[in-house]
């Protein structure tokens, strides 16, 4: 009978140090996961805070027509060819960002909001034109775009000022 309460109260502490062995490390991987979050947050926030995005913004915000098609693309200028290229795989990685769950939505809307939805109209022409070579190309950026554009449609958000309670 002693044994028998022993063997139990045993089995009872290995069972007791499996739960809390699990729940640990549940806890931890999504500590970790947030983490990550955490760091793409930031990091994403870094990218659009340098000058170097600022040059792009002044090109999009400034530049004349955007090209049409592929002939028009080619014609560009080396500096604009680069321009349009590094702005384009920049709104790409982003989208992919999102659309993978690494950053928040809400982070792109309060940081570019309808700088991402001109861009895409921008760029339109020219990727519809491209994808007949490459369906995949601009992807993610006007799934980006047109996600922006449903947000801002149906639940705009009003600028933080006006939320808070300061």
């Amino acid at each position: 009978m002693a044994n028998e309460i022993i063997a139990l109260i045993a089995n009872l502490a290995l069972a007791l140090s499996f739960v809390v062995g699990l729940i640990f490390g549940i806890a931890q991987v999504k500590a970790a996961a947030r983490d990550r979050r955490e760091r793409f947050t930031l990091e994403t926030l870094r990218n659009f805070q340098t000058r170097e995005f600022a040059e792009l913004i002044h090109y999009m915000t400034t530049s004349g027509n955007m090209p049409s098609n592929r002939k028009e693309w080619e014609a560009l200028s080396a500096n604009d060819h680069i321009i349009f290229i590094q702005l384009a795989q920049l709104m790409e990685s982003l989208g992919m960002l999102v659309a993978d769950k690494f950053i928040n939505i809400d982070l792109v809307d309060k940081t570019l909001g309808s700088f991402v939805t001109t861009t895409w109209q921008k760029y339109k022409q020219i990727f519809l034109s491209m994808r007949e070579q490459d369906p995949f190309i601009g992807e993610y950026f006007q799934w980006l775009a047109e996600r922006i554009e449903e947000r801002m449609k149906e639940s705009p958000r009003k600028p933080f000022y006006q939320n808070s309670l300061t």
